[in-house]
């Protein structure tokens, strides 16, 4: 069997983990998605990762993080050492449409619900947590996503609403 090296790993595994997340979250029913909207006025609090956001273009993103481990037409996947990671992705026209960052357990400046949302998420009882709102008005969600177990996966995601 050849051995793949991680950066390739992580560009196979990055677009299907989107595809899958994509799909869970379409199937929330109309409950849960009125539970997480806010008024149109409220703004999001947390708007760009590493001074990029929704819109942004691709070479502008470039010049702010670097040159991504894999860089494509349609995204790019940053790796910022061993335990944070961030994939980007980009419109026909070049613009930051998702932006996710996942940071692996012991990494510095994890980012945190209350700095994605202005408070704390309440944790489940296996010790994940999980929370997703809209934000129409300024034409993205986020969501916020920590595994259970003894060294968690922090995942936090930008996409713009299609």
């Amino acid at each position: 069997m050849t051995h793949l090296s991680r950066p390739f790993r992580m560009s196979v595994l990055k677009p299907t983990l989107l595809v899958a997340a994509s799909l869970s979250l379409a199937s929330f029913t109309a409950a849960q998605t009125a539970r997480n909207r806010v008024p149109a006025e409220e703004a999001p609090l947390f708007h760009e990762y590493r001074g990029i956001q929704i819109g942004s273009l691709t070479d502008d993103v470039r010049k702010k993080l670097g040159s991504p481990a894999d860089k494509g037409d349609v995204q790019d996947f940053f790796i910022f050492g061993e335990k944070e990671t961030a994939q980007v992705l980009y419109d026909k026209e070049h613009k930051v449409v998702a932006i996710s960052v996942d940071f692996v357990n012991g990494a510095n400046g994890v980012i945190t619900p209350a700095q994605v949302f202005g408070s704390a998420i309440e944790a489940k009882p296996d010790g994940s947590k999980y929370k997703l709102v809209r934000y129409p008005k300024a034409g993205y969600w986020l969501s916020y996503n920590r595994t259970a177990g003894d060294t968690p996966l922090v995942s936090v995601t930008l996409q713009k609403i299609q």
